[in-house]
């Protein structure tokens, strides 16, 4: 299944979405502490601070069940974690039951190096709630070490913006809130194209369509920067087109299964030229 085959929602989801679009966003009451900062630097062609505790929230919407919730490995896909083994990746978390889950100490990282790709993973907040905003479900999908998809328990739990479930962390929020409750499984297949270099100057950035159980929210979004917690991401100095993905660990018991990639198509890929359009018409507020 193409990244194009999985933005096609039904006319109920569609309809959902829509709904949720022009319903006015979701605001955290006077009584309630509002997450996030207000002297951060602003982030560059918006109107809007990094992780702005005023920057409002995406709409929340009840998606339908995920066409790719348990979808095995197509053909020419590479697996990642199978739900048993993790001979694939650098990691000490605990497997069991068709899942692993995050332990107190270490991270989880690819022993390949990986670049452009088409993404699958599932992932499962602790259905015990403990902790709000940052402090509940987190992690996060750091592709190539460096640009992050934010994985959080955004089910009624606010936070800042653009550090919510499938934020592009510290940079874009997504569309909507596709979250569902604690515990049950959720989808990510997300579309990445690695940056490039010509020497020292940046002639392509990266790139990432994120569907998220069954809904687009970001659609070939190109990255401002580099991940970064209450700092602008900037790209710094060129690195390999292929670097390990990695999957954070928070300090929560986060729970993953059924990870696997596969190459770009050609339709899911941006063209160099244009996603440099894109990038530099995002950074002067052009789009």
């Amino acid at each position: 299944m193409s990244c194009r085959a999985l933005l096609r929602p039904s006319l109920l989801a569609a309809a959902a979405i829509a709904a949720a679009m022009s319903a006015p966003p979701d605001r955290v009451t006077a009584q309630e502490q509002n997450p996030g900062y207000t002297d951060t630097p602003m982030l560059p062609g918006q109107k809007w601070r990094v992780h702005d505790a005023n920057r409002p929230r995406p709409p929340a919407v009840k998606p339908e069940p995920s066409k790719t919730l348990g979808m095995k490995p197509p053909a020419g896909a590479t697996v990642i974690f199978d739900g048993a083994s993790t001979d694939n990746l650098v990691t000490e978390w605990k497997v069991e039951n068709g899942y692993m889950e995050v332990a107190k100490k270490g991270g989880c990282r690819t022993k390949e190096a990986l670049g452009d790709m088409f993404l699958h993973l599932e992932f499962a907040t602790p259905k015990e709630v403990k902790g709000s905003s940052q402090g509940r479900g987190n992690s996060g999908v750091i592709v190539m070490g460096r640009y992050e998809i934010q994985v959080l328990d955004s089910y009624e739990n606010p936070t800042y913006a653009d550090g919510q479930c499938a934020a592009i962390y510290g940079q874009f929020p997504p569309r909507v809130n596709a979250s569902l409750p604690p515990g049950e499984w959720q989808t990510y297949d997300i579309c990445f194209q690695a940056p490039r270099w010509q020497g020292q100057e940046l002639v392509s950035p990266a790139v990432s369509t994120v569907v998220h159980n069954g809904v687009l929210v970001h659609d070939k979004q190109v990255h401002i920067g580099q991940v970064q917690h209450r700092k602008v991401g900037t790209y710094g100095n060129p690195h390999p087109e292929k670097l390990p993905l990695e999957l954070q660990n928070h300090g929560n018991p986060m729970r993953f299964r059924n990870i696997w990639w596969r190459p770009l198509k050609d339709d899911e890929k941006l063209d160099a030229k244009e996603a440099m359009k894109r990038l530099e018409a995002t950074l002067k507020g052009e789009k």
